[in-house]
């Protein structure tokens, strides 16, 4: 099932993105779940949240990961979301 995870970052938690962007990155990498993945950017072009669509057994899988996530794991998100996504185009 495909899964979009959306997650908004806290105000003023910009240094905690960048800090952890590389391993974030590299979890993604090593994900074999992860179809799609890109920053949410605020008006002035900055990132301030995430956009990651799952590919998972169930809803189960996908929280699992979204606790492995080292985004997740350092405090950046202020809410995380979980949605069943059925694709259409693409």
């Amino acid at each position: 099932m495909l899964v979009a995870l959306i997650a908004r970052d806290k105000a003023g938690a910009l240094p905690i993105r960048q800090e952890n962007r590389p391993a974030h990155v590299a979890y993604l990498k090593a994900s074999a779940c992860v179809q799609q993945a890109g920053p949410l950017l605020d008006d002035t072009g900055e990132m301030c949240g995430s956009l990651i669509v799952l590919d998972v057994a169930d809803m189960a899988e996908a929280q699992t990961w979204v606790d492995g996530d080292p985004y997740g794991k350092a405090g950046l998100f202020e809410k995380v979301e979980l949605i069943p996504w059925n694709r259409v185009i693409g």
